[in-house]
């Protein structure tokens, strides 16, 4: 398992585009047979680079891309920088496990974003995604103006889960952290398949 940042990514990106030297050449072994990362394409003019999706390209990611793409690029729409720390199984990238924890910053705020992985045996892949934040209110408050409608479950006296039953999978923690609070958007999804490549309905 290994770790990277962006800005070692960054460099590696410019080094591979100028002189067509191989990412991560230093870090993990390349075999001849494993075909090249595919190009990412640039970001608009003035939206950031999205760091975790460079990432899991650049160390070998291919089933699961699709649904760490979507997720991290809703992530950070709108933001104004990224980075990311990932975790792969060097000897089989493509069939283990992917984490990655990213920090993204949006003008008067900053969040993380933690994501895993897994592709699973049918060719689709388990993905869980967490968005975690902090909010200058009340928990109560918070609930109040954006949970309507959730059903609470309280786990300790400062930590309760909310539910909604028309999003199976996701949930939103909050734990109070005075003056604050602690939000935690989660959702779990098994066997996400790529919308494009599944069956047309018959």
């Amino acid at each position: 398992m290994s770790t990277t940042s962006l800005s070692f990514l960054r460099r590696a990106l410019l080094a591979a585009a100028v002189f067509g030297t191989p990412v991560f050449q230093a870090h993990a072994q390349v075999t001849p047979q494993r075909p090249p990362a595919p190009v990412l394409p640039a970001p608009a003019a003035g939206a950031p680079l999205d760091a975790l999706t460079a990432a899991a390209t650049n160390v070998g990611v291919r089933r699961c891309l699709p649904a760490i793409t979507r997720l991290s690029s809703l992530t950070v729409s709108g933001s104004t920088g990224n980075d990311v720390l990932v975790d792969w199984d060097r000897k089989n990238p493509d069939g283990g496990p992917f984490f990655s924890l990213s920090g993204v910053e949006y003008k008067n705020a900053s969040l993380a974003f933690s994501l895993t992985a897994v592709p699973d045996s049918t060719g689709g892949c388990s993905v869980a995604a967490e968005r975690i934040s902090v909010a200058p209110f009340a928990c109560r408050s918070i609930a109040q103006q954006e949970l309507g409608g959730y059903q609470a479950t309280q786990l300790l006296a400062t930590f309760t889960v909310y539910v909604d039953a028309r999003d199976p999978g996701a949930s939103v923690t909050l734990i109070d952290s005075p003056p604050g609070c602690l939000i935690i958007r989660r959702h779990v999804e098994y066997d996400w398949k790529d919308p494009a490549l599944r069956a047309p309905r018959r």
